[in-house]
């Protein structure tokens, strides 16, 4: 049985990042991906690593700084980086034109993810710290000490 991707897929947005999910594996825990799209200059999440997930990043188009434990690499189109689970990773994009990347988890950490971070970003004033901890922790994510 094949799949095929939604035309309905709606971007998840997080600050100036947007995310549109192209499969999301978390019903029974298999491999998922996601477009990410990252503007020049926008804010990003911290530096942080996966308990359950590995993670697969390829550029699509723009340039994206990303570091894996200790190696940081601007990638271009059809550049990639693999982070296994456990790794300390980050990305930015210190660069004047927007990165779009693929990004694939195995297994899917899932869109609902991105959606509890965007609520808990969008509930006005300034981000409660303590409910993005309590969201990545939920789902296996953990801050860079």
């Amino acid at each position: 049985m094949t799949e095929q991707a939604r035309s309905d897929d709606a971007l998840i947005g997080i600050g100036q990042l947007s995310i549109r999910y192209l499969r999301d594996g978390t019903a029974r825990q298999e491999m998922g991906s996601f477009e990410l799209t990252v503007p020049a200059g926008s804010n990003v999440p911290p530096a942080h690593s996966h308990s359950h997930n590995d993670e697969f990043i390829y550029v699509l188009e723009g340039v994206l700084r990303y570091r894996v434990d200790g190696e940081e690499r601007d990638l271009s189109a059809g550049d990639w980086m693999f982070t296994p689970r456990g790794a300390v990773h980050a990305f930015s994009n210190p660069h004047r034109e927007a990165a779009r990347a693929l990004v694939t988890n195995t297994p899917d950490i899932g869109a609902q993810y991105f959606r509890d971070v965007a609520a808990v970003l969008s509930a006005g004033g300034p981000p409660d710290k303590a409910k993005l901890l309590q969201v990545m922790a939920r789902y296996g994510l953990k801050p860079a000490t």
